[in-house]
């Protein structure tokens, strides 16, 4: 991790400080906020479930916020709808955040980092041991073609083994689907064979006889590298201040949770989502190699890199300060 969650969460005390010398003005009084599914969004939904957002505006002196949440399975989606200003933030794949920030001419940036978790490829083909094995008559389930962070990671590994030329090599074969979906249909015995999974959908389906796993983003990353972000628009970054401390500093307050008492946070997440998991199992997995769950981002520019080669983006930005909000950027980040 970078930097202990204490320090992240004064930080994130010092910016609700500052936001409070902030002239008073009408800022908006109710937020509408996207997550997906698993273990990458466990930060978010330990902010909804306890209600950090409205306990901080109201300590910045925005009085009783509502915040409106709603989970989506595919990044794609989600992003979409904060473009027709049906959502004011996602929590999404960094490499969702980057395919938006280019398009957008740099009006959409992170608040911070959501959760560093290792994401795992499954599979129960028994020809398939390690990815160069892979061929056109197989499918690979993602969240989103090309753009996920599967996608993307999965594009970083082949560029190892294949060079430049190769970066791009599987994104014909993979498929859109949720990851609860995916799972289901990894392990019903159909057409599909490959899923690049996360947590904790990878590890039940590692469980089931003759699943295994082929490719970690952890050892592709050479280490835990951030895998979901918080982001919105410049806009309402701007028009307000005191709201943007507030999630910063929910945020904060989440990191501290998930960090301090895993076994709380495990809680928290299974009562919210309802899998079917035991609280024991799920506290296990959050000690794993490859969780963290901190503010500042690790491996930003790495996915930017990958993006930009392949023409996923257009832009390339030079320092991951570029796609974060200014709240971020005393982080020590990369």
């Amino acid at each position: 991790m970078s930097g202990s969650a204490l320090n992240l969460s004064r930080i994130a005390a010092m910016l609700a400080a500052c936001a409070l010398a902030l002239p008073l003005k009408a800022e908006v009084s109710e937020l509408h906020i996207s997550k997906q599914y698993g273990l990458p969004y466990l930060s978010v939904v330990v902010v909804e479930q306890n209600r950090l957002i409205e306990k901080h505006a109201k300590a910045l002196g925005l009085g009783d916020v509502k915040v409106n949440w709603v989970t989506i399975g595919s990044g794609g989606t989600s992003t979409d709808s904060l473009l027709a200003g049906n959502l004011d933030f996602v929590t999404s794949g960094v490499s969702n955040m980057l395919l938006l920030w280019s398009r957008a001419g740099g009006q959409v940036k992170a608040v911070s980092a959501a959760s560093a978790v290792p994401l795992i490829f499954v599979t129960r083909d028994p020809n398939v041991k390690t990815i160069a094995d892979l061929t056109e008559k197989d499918k690979i389930a993602v969240p989103t073609v090309k753009v996920s962070m599967q996608s993307t990671i999965l594009g970083i590994a082949a560029e190892k083994l294949y060079g430049e030329a190769g970066r791009g090599k599987f994104d014909s074969l993979t498929v859109a689907m949720s990851h609860p979906d995916a799972t289901v249909a990894l392990l019903s015995g159909g057409e599909l064979n490959n899923h690049f999974s996360a947590p904790p959908y990878q590890y039940q389906a590692l469980k089931a006889p003759g699943v295994r796993a082929i490719l970690n983003s952890t050892d592709v990353m050479g280490g835990p590298a951030t895998i979901t972000v918080i982001f919105g628009t410049v806009k309402f970054h701007d028009a307000n201040p005191r709201m943007m401390a507030a999630i910063y500093a929910a945020m904060g307050e989440a990191m501290d949770l998930i960090n301090k008492d895993k076994r709380a946070a495990a809680e928290i997440y299974l009562k919210a989502t309802k899998e079917k998991i035991g609280v024991d199992e799920l506290a296990a997995m959050l000690e794993m190699p490859g969780f963290a769950y901190t503010l500042a981002p690790n491996g930003t520019l790495r996915y930017a890199e990958q993006m930009f080669k392949t023409g996923v983006i257009k832009t390339q930005p030079a320092s991951w300060k570029d796609v974060f909000f200014p709240e971020a950027h005393a982080l020590p980040g990369n």
